[in-house]
């Protein structure tokens, strides 16, 4: 099932409320996106870390409704 452009960048801004979310529908399909995630708590972390705070932030979603997803992860620029 696919899932809403909406919703994706809701469930992450709810889970890392500062950032900053761009979603490319991959296919035209919802099924298949690249998300490019801004955020100052990504601060410090590995990239690691950072992508498994977007996993996080999508509560188990990745498979059942999502079927792939291209995370690209930043720290804001001063």
């Amino acid at each position: 099932m696919p899932m809403e452009h909406g919703t994706l960048v809701t469930l992450i801004k709810e889970g890392i409320p500062d950032a900053k979310v761009r979603i490319e529908d991959l296919r035209g399909d919802g099924d298949h996106y690249a998300a490019y995630i801004e955020s100052a708590a990504f601060e410090g972390k590995t990239r690691v870390q950072q992508h498994q705070m977007v996993y996080d932030a999508l509560q188990g979603k990745m498979g059942p409704e999502l079927h792939a997803l291209a995370i690209q992860t930043s720290v804001p620029k001063n």
